[in-house]
């Protein structure tokens, strides 16, 4: 027979507890280590987590478990796990503690930024090493809620330096990808000696060879498998073989042995034990209060539950095992999991714990109930203020279902709909978009539902595939609410100008719309100049609408700006006014856009602002912040598990630096990422990048060969309108002036109509390059002058550059050492390798000598570590610049120290610029 008996000491193993051991030996050095333990139910997860939490004398522990019923209470997981360190909140900077109280529902507020979240969870658990290191262990992170996972994925990847151990147990398989990316320890079966071991110390009485043989085949190894399988079998079974094979999974086998044992207990025992599995938090009072509602006799039944070995009860009720719980769930009918969700939701005190109470009256409903529908609407509400739009899917769709009126269940579908896009489960979303349009919907919804179609197809293939459809919605909003109706016209262009080439129906469609769309007011807003403006210079031409977004773009700047009216409409209005060549406020407003997101929490837009701003920084010849910007891009695609903002920011950067090697990589990165395969200004964006590399390098044919692709598609505007600058360099450069006249006259009235120094000063530039004589002299130099009031450095120095070729050619070499060499200087400056070495060629043609400057050698530092520099030297904080990096304080020192060994310094002023330069390790 089986042996019922205290817990079998842990058989095997060796190799696995080998790595824990070695793990809570690094973290008591002062390193943080992750891990990701993997394995089928049964194989000894929970057991290796016991064995580590045995040996972790001298550090603080907290756990969490994941409860499959809770999956969809947001953040209920992280809190969990971080609920014994908020006494600590409070040390927090007050935008990381009012995200992290808002997640926990501890205070009402905008719903936070998840990346805010985990960077606040960061900073709470590394506030909480002192003397003494931290372990975080996480059983069953399968079953957490999809914000708690992403969560503390995102916290195991900033992990440094901090003194903390992260290690997070997995039951596999599972129906999602769990914390991909981690480090992992996949469990295997234990060898066929060590099963048998474990068998023989668990069975009493006479087995058969046979018998024996078979069980240690049947469980492969699996430990829980090989203590329970023979608790279901009887003496003679066990003695003589007469057994018939069971061909269902292991798991099945071992769950249905569990079942067997609940039902063999007391009715009363089995009725807590449903209790304890359909209550996910484990409390053990509430457990009781439902308990006494059932007229169990309690104290009764827990000395009997804890008898079989199946449950423990202390400060909270603990399962043997994830497989108890479920059995003692499936153990009774649906009537009598009813009768136990009800009475759960009536022992809930409704004031402290409304969504699990709603969550619990919804187990207890047999049919469509529209006062438990509504109150799971409010949890919702309750969910989405705290950020957890998973849950708040859950709660909307639960609530649909409830939902006894048609006319109500389509608007309720349509807001789980929403809410599942927002969580990014977009067919879940497509589905409940269609649930919607079967129901009684009235016009307005009908709009919202294309629109929100409009919006997964967007977001599920690309930019254009959702365009017809937003399009679409649009339209059908105008007549009843305006601002939205704006909105979707502002995503329609804005997705239609990302598409490009690539995008069905086309951005034409879009601006057209936009023009015969009816006015609801005599003056109109910034935002309808901004978008009839861009439709104008789409439909009728650059000179046609470029006036109207010039007022548009300078009212943004001008006037005052919400945050959400920020957020929604500044990624617009910076590409307008770099399109109209605004220099000023493309620059004022990617700084606010950028301090916007930042201020916010939103990293989604935190994203694109980065590149706007980093564009923007390029062309003003600072390419050193362009770098940082980079580098807080590469930090969030580290967070957010997308490098895409990151390689687009490079193919931005890198072609200036004249880096051949880095360029063709980004280029490559971007044109292979496969969100960026329906985006035609993706295409755009690599030629413009590969023409300023050769024009850098003086290799025209190149340089003339890309700017020509790049200038295929004119209305995606942007770097396509900045290709023709270059192919005209180009072609001149090749002695080809013809090719480029078309180019030349389309810049020349672009800049007539925007009228700005900065267009006017290129322009200049580009007719000077086509021109002659005299003429060709004096278009350079009011090139250069019209730059010289301007921020855009770049282009400044570039003009110069040119002009000093021109006049070297004209055997002016005085004047043109002149030129060239200012033009060395800054490019030299700024680090503008290529069109540095152009220049210093050019020098030396014109009988000049330059001077290699010597300076210290660079310090070899990784990329990040030269970026921590960069913000040290800066003046920026260790939290301030862990904040900016999504790195914890403690890692931030920990690289600093690193940096200041390599550069050989004692402190964060004695760091040279200088030295950092070229000196990033690759």
């Amino acid at each position: 027979m089986a042996r019922d008996g205290a817990r079998t000491e842990l058989i095997g193993r060796r190799h696995e507890r080998q790595v824990l051991d070695g793990l809570l030996a690094g973290v008591r050095t002062g390193r943080s280590e992750v891990l990701v333990l993997r394995g089928e139910a049964g194989i000894g997860k929970s057991e290796l987590l016991r064995h580590l939490l045995e040996r972790a004398d001298g550090c603080r522990v907290v756990r969490a478990a994941g409860v499959q019923s809770e999956m969809e209470l947001s953040y209920a997981g992280l809190h969990q796990l971080c609920a014994p360190l908020l006494e600590r909140m409070d040390d927090l900077p007050e935008p990381q503690r009012n995200a992290l109280r808002t997640a926990f529902g501890l205070q009402l507020g905008e719903a936070p930024d998840r990346f805010l979240v985990g960077l606040s969870a960061l900073s709470l658990l590394a506030g909480h090493v002192g003397d003494q290191p931290l372990v975080c262990v996480v059983d069953d992170a399968q079953w957490l809620d999809s914000v708690s996972a992403q969560t503390l994925q995102f916290v195991a990847r900033r992990l440094v330096a901090d003194s903390i151990l992260l290690i997070l147990a997995v039951r596999e398989p599972t129906t999602r990808e769990v914390l991909p990316g981690l480090p992992e320890l996949v469990l295997r079966g234990l060898t066929e000696s060590e099963s048998r071991q474990l068998l023989d110390s668990v069975v009493t009485g006479p087995i058969d060879h046979g018998v024996r043989d078979r069980i240690v085949a049947e469980t492969r190894g699996n430990p829980l498998a090989l203590l329970e399988l023979p608790r279901g079998l009887a003496d003679v079974e066990l003695a003589g073989g007469f057994t018939e094979p069971d061909a269902r999974p292991l798991s099945s086998q071992i769950e249905s042995g569990f079942v067997r044992r609940i039902g063999a207990l007391p009715e009363e025992t089995r009725q807590l034990l449903v209790l304890a599995a359909a209550e996910p938090a484990g409390d053990v009072t509430l457990i009781r209060r439902a308990g006494e509602r059932l007229r169990i006799a309690v104290d009764d039944a827990v000395m009997d539950a804890e008898a079989s070995g199946l449950i423990v009860f202390g400060t909270w009720a603990r399962f043997r095992h994830p497989l108890v719980r479920s059995a003692a769930y499936r153990a009774v009918g649906a009537t009598e999991r009813r009768r136990v969700h009800e009475a759960l939701a009536d022992a809930i005190d409704a004031q402290v714990h409304p969504d699990r109470r709603a969550w619990h009256l919804a187990g207890a409903v047999v049919g469509p109930d529209e006062d438990v529908a509504a109150e799971l609407e409010r949890s919702a509400e309750r969910a989405r203020a705290r950020g957890g739009i998973a849950a708040a899917a859950a709660f909307l769709e639960r609530s649909t279902e409830l939902t006894p009126d048609p006319a109500r269940r389509g608007i309720r579908a349509l807001a789980a709909a929403r809410a599942k896009f927002q969580a990014g489960a977009f067919e879940p979303a497509r589905e409940l978009v269609e649930a919607a349009e079967l129901s009684c919907l009235d016009e307005v919804s009908a709009a919202q539902a294309t629109l929100l179609r409009g919006q997964i197809m967007s977001a599920a293939k690309s930019a254009g595939a959702g365009l017809p459809l937003l399009l679409e919605a649009a339209k059908c909003l105008q007549p009843f609410d305006a601002v939205l109706a704006r909105q979707t016209y502002r995503d329609a262009i804005y997705a239609a100008l990302t598409a490009g080439r690539l995008a069905r129906g086309g951005v034409r469609d879009v601006a057209e719309a936009v023009l015969s769309a009816p006015s609801h007011s005599d003056a109109p807003t910034r935002e309808d100049m901004l978008l009839q403006g861009l439709s104008r210079v789409i439909t009728d031409g650059y000179v046609h609408g470029a006036p109207t977004l010039r007022r548009a773009v300078t009212a943004f700047r001008t006037e005052e700006l919400s945050r959400e009216d920020g957020l929604g409409w500044l990624p617009l209005v910076c590409r307008m006014a770099h399109n109209i060549w605004d220099f000023e406020t493309w620059t004022v407003l990617s700084e606010r856009l950028v301090e916007l997101a930042r201020e916010a929490g939103a990293l989604a837009v935190l994203s694109s602002a980065l590149l706007l701003r980093l564009s923007n920084r390029v062309f003003a010849g600072d390419l050193q912040g362009a770098d940082s910007l980079v580098a807080e891009a590469q930090a969030i695609g580290e967070a957010t598990g997308s490098s895409f903002f990151a390689h687009y920011g490079a193919l931005v950067v890198e072609p200036f630096k004249g880096r051949e090697s880095a360029t063709r990589a980004s280029i490559e990165a971007v044109t292979q990422d496969r969100l960026l395969r329906g985006e035609g200004k993706v295409l755009t964006a690599t030629q413009w990048a590969a023409a300023v590399l050769h024009n850098g390098q003086g290799r025209y044919e190149e340089a003339y060969a890309a700017a020509l692709r790049g200038c295929e598609n004119p209305q995606e505007l942007g770097l396509s309108l900045q290709s023709r600058v270059e192919l005209v360099e180009a072609a001149v450069g090749l002695g080809r002036r013809v090719d480029a006249v078309d180019e030349a006259r389309t810049v020349e009235e672009m800049a007539r109509a925007s009228g700005t120094p900065w267009a006017l000063g290129v322009a200049a530039g580009v007719r000077a390059l086509m021109s002659e004589d005299q003429l060709a002299d004096d278009l350079h130099r009011s090139a250069i002058d019209l730059l010289g009031t301007t921020q855009a450095r770049m282009d400044s120095a570039r003009a110069r550059l040119r002009y000093g070729e021109w006049l070297r050619g004209q055997d002016r070499s005085a004047d043109a050492r002149t030129q060239l060499g200012q033009a060395h200087e800054v490019f030299t400056a700024v680090g503008a390798e290529s069109f540095a070495e152009r220049a210093r060629r050019e020098l030396a043609a014109a009988g000049a000598k330059v001077d290699r400057r010597s300076a210290a050698a660079p310090a070899v530092l990784t990329a990040q570590e030269s970026e921590i520099a960069r913000l040290a030297h800066s003046g920026l904080t260790n939290p301030a610049i862990g904040a900016r990096l999504l790195l914890s304080p403690h890692t931030v020192e920990w690289h600093l120290r690193k940096v200041f060994v390599k550069m050989g310094i004692s402190s964060r002023k004695e760091i040279s610029l200088e030295r950092l330069d070229g000196g990033v390790a690759s």
